[in-house]
């Protein structure tokens, strides 16, 4: 193995860890670092490097964003810009072949929606009604997962009917259902939330659902949620709740969908693009995995049943012959 083996030379400063631990040879004031060892190596240039360019960029920040004033509030917004596909056009084909409805909204929240929106739908249910920033979060998110602005209306005033009159709902709500889809007041077509902005936004208080669970929530009602949800075993809700204290909430997003959705980056057809980054990505995700799962479910079924007709044919066949 050590004839074999592959060295890099470099200087024994940049290898004071492996020195450390014999796991380096040293001669002349050079390291001979083995590949297998090299990556502790590349990792600290690396941090060296990234560190002495933030300082820089720290010093240029404070003069360009005081200076400019175009690309200053750009710069000051930056750690909150989402890049990602904003979901903001209604599509109604968003599920492939099937349609969101007011009537299957329930199926979809139990198997394909984030712990933030499944949050949210649980508290309309049991409350019936949900506050101003619980109905805007849900109700785009909602829009973008495919409902129409007519589904949602039937959606919400089924359960907001439950403790008001038609009457009083088309009073009170059903015209801000209309504006998040630009149907009213200027007409703009308004976008779902990103996980940024919710983590960012405004918390929940008394009697709200909305915002982030894994931001909002403290460690015991997190876990009391996780275990009643029955989302993984103790040691994969550990991970989660250690995401959530490492400030890591999106982190703690996507091992929540990795739990529910196994193997989810092998199975053709999946799009994981933004899961994490965004809800309706994770929605997205989850249906893209359900359908390909059935799919794969339908076509075993089809190529079973084929078999099992096949010996049955054959003697009927040889029935024929043997009448001829």
């Amino acid at each position: 193995e050590f004839v074999t083996e592959i060295y890099y030379r470099v200087p024994f400063v940049q290898a004071l860890d492996l020195i450390a631990n014999r796991q380096a040879y040293v001669e002349a004031g050079y390291a001979y670092v083995p590949l297998r060892r090299i990556v502790s190596i590349v990792k600290a240039k690396f941090r060296m490097a990234l560190s002495k360019s933030l300082v820089m960029a720290s010093s240029a920040f404070s003069q360009v964003a005081g200076e400019s004033a175009r690309i200053g509030p750009l710069l000051k917004s930056m750690n909150s810009q989402y890049t990602g596909k904003d979901y903001g056009a209604f599509d109604k084909n968003s599920l492939g072949s099937e349609e969101l409805t007011a009537q299957n909204v329930d199926q979809y929240a139990e198997r394909s929606m984030p712990l933030c929106m499944s949050q949210l739908h649980s508290g309309l249910k049991s409350d019936h009604k949900l506050k101003h920033w619980g109905r805007l979060q849900y109700g785009l998110f909602l829009k973008g997962a495919g409902l129409s602005m007519e589904e949602s209306l039937l959606f919400f005033q089924r359960e907001f009917g439950k403790i008001m009159t038609a009457e009083q709902f088309n009073k009170n709500y059903s015209y801000n259902i209309r504006h998040m889809y630009g149907k009213e007041g200027k007409r703009a077509s308004y976008t779902p939330y990103n996980c940024t902005k919710i983590i960012l936004g405004n918390p929940p208080n008394a009697g709200d659902h909305h915002g982030c669970p894994y931001r909002h929530y403290d460690d015991d009602h997190l876990s009391a949620l996780l275990s009643k949800m029955k989302i993984g075993g103790p040691a994969e809700r550990a991970e989660i709740l250690n995401h959530k204290r490492s400030k890591n909430f999106q982190l703690a997003c996507v091992k929540h969908f990795e739990i529910m959705h196994p193997q989810a980056a092998s199975v053709r057809g999946v799009n994981l693009d933004g899961v994490g980054n965004h809800p309706n990505a994770w929605f997205a995700g989850s249906v893209s995995y359900h359908n390909a799962k059935n799919a794969g479910k339908d076509a075993t079924g089809s190529a079973t049943k084929l078999e099992a007709s096949s010996p049955g044919a054959v003697k009927s066949e040889e029935m024929k012959d043997a009448a001829a």
